[in-house]
């Protein structure tokens, strides 16, 4: 069985059936015996950006959880252990939100799918598609 976190924006393209989900990740997250997740720490970046009018990111982030739970995705809350272990990261990126995500993705265990390249210098924690 694969478990995997959906990094923000993955989540945001399979909520709207972007075309920017690429054939890969619909394969991914469509295959028999996968559980996807998506963080409390994706909510949190998604309200933030949400009240920075981003344009990527003008939504209702109580109707996308509300969505979540309606695609079948599982919701992971973030932990003390996930802070902890995001403490413990090397410096190979900067930003909050991802790095919460790595660190979840690690203490879980689950494996992140993102498209984000700089984070696959993370290792195993995480799966390029």
């Amino acid at each position: 069985m694969m478990r995997l976190l959906l990094d923000t924006h993955l989540f945001l393209w399979m909520l709207d059936d972007s075309p920017r989900l690429s054939r890969e990740a619909r394969n991914r997250l469509g295959r028999p015996g996968t559980e996807c997740f998506v963080s409390a720490v994706s909510f949190w970046e998604i309200a933030i950006k949400a009240s920075l009018r981003r344009k990527a990111f003008r939504v209702d982030v109580s109707k996308l959880i509300d969505a979540a739970i309606a695609s079948g995705l599982s919701l992971l809350p973030f932990l003390p252990q996930h802070a902890a272990r995001v403490a413990a990261l090397p410096a190979h990126h900067a930003d909050p939100f991802d790095r919460a995500l790595i660190a979840q993705a690690l203490a879980e265990p689950l494996v992140l799918l993102t498209q984000d390249r700089q984070l696959a210098r993370y290792g195993r924690g995480v799966s390029l598609v």
